[in-house]
């Protein structure tokens, strides 16, 4: 997912207070349950989908078309790429990483949201997804980038650099990037690394990141991500089966 999608800006400062949007107003209500407006293959919606699960937040969801977006998420979000969340009191919040904080932050009895802000989660989260999703779509969608100067290779082996080789070192310490149990960052992180891993399969397998892929293919396997990937009726609002 390219410019179809949302997520935490590489240029903003990880460390920014995070903000819902006003909008419809607060005389406004919105659904009863929280509506996440969303795509099933959006890296940036998988991870907003598992914090919700992982918080057990019940939220009803919208699979969005991204060519015929629903008039209702036009009308929620000016930018109209998923995710997208719409609470009750009918404030709605734009980013992925929000929606994870806002999932996971309060309370945070199990420390999945504290986890994440230490420097070097907030420090791969930056990589991720800034000039990692940038090399990432450059190489898996060369159409797009007519006008790139460097080789698609040439940004494959660059996204190798920024993200990849790093996690590979944290991850061959620790089976979590949260050390002994997983993190929000494990959750962003994760539905990119997959994207990647998907361009080129045997060549990825052939790479020096045994602990990147053992740390994949857990993720893969588990409950949580199998539950993320549950498939959602063309249209309209349905509630999203919890874990």
């Amino acid at each position: 997912m390219t410019a179809t999608t949302s997520g935490l800006s590489h240029r903003a400062n990880l460390a920014i207070q995070f903000t819902v949007t006003p909008h419809p107003p607060p005389t406004t209500r919105g659904p009863d349950l929280p509506r996440l407006y969303t795509f099933r293959r959006c890296p940036y919606a998988m991870r907003a989908r598992m914090a919700l699960l992982q918080a057990e937040r019940a939220f009803e969801a919208v699979e969005v078309s991204l060519r015929d977006k629903p008039a209702s998420l036009l009308a929620l979000s000016s930018k109209a790429t998923v995710p997208v969340l719409q609470l009750p009191d009918g404030s709605v919040i734009e980013e992925s990483w929000d929606i994870m904080r806002w999932a996971l932050a309060a309370p945070d009895a199990q420390g999945w949201w504290s986890r994440a802000q230490l420097p070097a989660n907030l420090d791969l989260l930056q990589r991720n997804d800034g000039d990692f999703k940038h090399h990432l779509d450059r190489w898996k969608y060369p159409q797009r980038y007519a006008n790139e100067t460097l080789t698609p290779d040439a940004h494959r082996d660059s996204a190798l650099e920024v993200l990849l080789k790093p996690l590979e070192a944290r991850l061959h310490s620790a089976p979590w990037l949260g050390g002994a149990t997983p993190c929000a960052t494990d959750l962003a992180v994760m539905p990119f690394v997959r994207q990647f891993a998907a361009v080129e399969p045997e060549w990825f397998a052939t790479l020096d990141l045994q602990s990147v892929r053992s740390w994949l293919n857990g993720w893969l396997g588990s409950p949580l991500f199998l539950a993320c990937m549950h498939k959602l009726p063309a249209e309209g609002a349905t509630r999203f089966p919890l874990l």
